[in-house]
């Protein structure tokens, strides 16, 4: 399923290296950690899947994870990307699908993503490329790149209204696309913004991006003209709403918190410190706990809605980039290499067994 109920201005010099840096790590390596070890009797479990490793989405309908995987870090040139499929019972790679290569030889190399079960299709963020692209998760062909997302980050499907998100972080905007025919349908832009995650509440609409230049919420309703910008901490990353849709979580890269905003009256209800490179947050449907990914600390944290104390550390690969959440099992992408063949790691965690 999609995402649930889951102002300064820049010189183009600048604003080009930041954008570098968030599209391949999002935040500084760290040295010398070890690989997690797959521990399943405290609900922990971790395998390698595949060099390149970015975001995760989970897919109903055909009980599948998703992965993207891009290997080559700017200014250097793409040299592989795919996508993955992982059976996320027993995180095994099912099949791997290769991605168009230009006549150079340079792969539409792809980084964020997000599952559009109705369509049996996949939507992903060709972030080098300022574009957009469209996959069949029925055998992981092609089917369309749409252009005219300057540095596409990350993009979240609204199933109920044919919709596809994406933040444009290089000219400050969210793009619309309808999931059906793949034509553009809105922009909405906010000078001086740099949108990063991305959020929708399928009941309302309303669509949320975290800021990472302006440090809050970028909220998009349908029927209004202009966004409504709310508090969050600094440099937020990723951004999540709580089940029924009244709270807004950001991951704050730069101060190392989870951030909880009230989005009916628009406040900063509490501040949660986390770990250093906070930077990926995602909402169980379930429990209503809050999962943030750590990225310079190495692990997750896990958050008590109701308190927002901190549940639970889980160690997991060195480099932990992403937590996609499916039921009460936390999903989390890592970037450390620690495979045997130098692939990087998923680790699964059951939430319930961490925080019992």
């Amino acid at each position: 399923m999609s995402a649930r109920p889951s102002s300064r201005t820049l010189s183009p010099r600048t604003l080009t290296a930041v954008a570098l840096a968030l599209a391949v790590t999002g935040a500084l390596p760290v040295a010398g950690a070890a690989a997690a070890p797959s521990t399943p009797a405290t609900g922990v479990a971790a395998a390698p899947l595949a060099a390149g490793l970015y975001q995760s989405a989970y897919s109903e309908r055909n009980d599948a994870l998703w992965a993207t995987a891009a290997v080559g870090m700017p200014p250097a040139p793409v040299t592989g990307s795919q996508l993955v499929k992982v059976d996320p019972d027993t995180l095994e790679v099912e099949a791997t699908y290769p991605v168009p290569v230009s006549e150079a030889g340079t792969p539409e190399a792809v980084y964020g993503i997000d599952v559009d079960d109705e369509h049996n299709t996949l939507w992903v963020t060709n972030t080098r490329n300022d574009s957009v692209a469209v996959y069949s998760q029925r055998d992981g062909r092609h089917l369309a790149t749409l252009a005219g997302a300057k540095h596409s980050r990350e993009v979240v499907v609204d199933e109920r209204r044919d919709l596809a998100w994406v933040s444009a972080y290089g000219s400050g905007e969210l793009v619309a696309y309808d999931s059906r025919t793949y034509r553009e349908v809105r922009r909405v832009a906010v000078e001086g913004s740099g949108p990063t995650g991305l959020a929708v509440n399928e009941r309302t609409g309303a669509v949320y991006a975290a800021d990472y230049l302006g440090s809050r919420i970028i909220e998009v309703r349908p029927g209004t003209a202009d966004p409504r910008l709310l508090p969050a901490g600094a440099g937020p990353l990723g951004i999540a709403l709580s089940p029924d849709g009244r709270t807004a979580y950001t991951a704050d890269q730069t101060t190392g918190t989870l951030t909880v905003v009230s989005l009916r009256s628009g406040a900063v209800t509490a501040t949660v410190p986390t770990g250093a490179g906070a930077k990926s947050v995602d909402v169980s449907p379930r429990s209503g706990q809050v999962v943030v990914v750590n990225r310079l600390a190495g692990d997750v944290s896990v958050v008590d809605p109701r308190t927002t104390e901190v549940l639970a550390t889980v160690p997991t690969g060195p480099l932990p980039n992403h937590v996609r959440i499916d039921g009460g099992t936390a999903y989390v992408l890592d970037k450390s290499a620690a495979g045997a063949g130098g692939e990087d790691l998923v680790t699964r965690i059951r939430l319930r067994a961490v925080t019992s």
